[in-house]
């Protein structure tokens, strides 16, 4: 869990540097990553008019398992599920190195 520190604002000069000072940028910015992605899918999933029944299915997973993809708090998810996931909706997984 994440614990906030309130100061005041002038102090830093962007929330990159507030988040470094406070040593949980990288968290951050994984959980913001996690939950667009699970958006991602879920918006795909309306556009397709697809269930989560049906998804599941085409995974060739259990809808528990599809549901932790899709849950934007859910962090043990392998890339691999990811990409099966993002295959099924018409849609490829980038990741990379930056």
């Amino acid at each position: 869990m994440i614990e906030m520190k309130f100061r005041d604002p002038s102090d830093l000069s962007s929330l990159d540097d507030f988040l470094d000072e406070d040593g949980i940028r990288e968290e951050v910015t994984l959980r913001a990553i996690k939950g667009v992605i699970a958006l991602q899918l879920r918006q795909a999933m309306t556009e397709r008019k697809m269930t989560l029944s049906a998804m599941a299915a085409e995974m060739d997973t259990s809808r528990a398992q599809l549901n932790r993809v899709l849950d934007p708090e859910e962090f043990n998810v392998t890339l691999e599920t990811l990409s099966r996931a993002a295959k099924v909706v018409g849609r490829g997984l980038k990741v990379e190195l930056v």
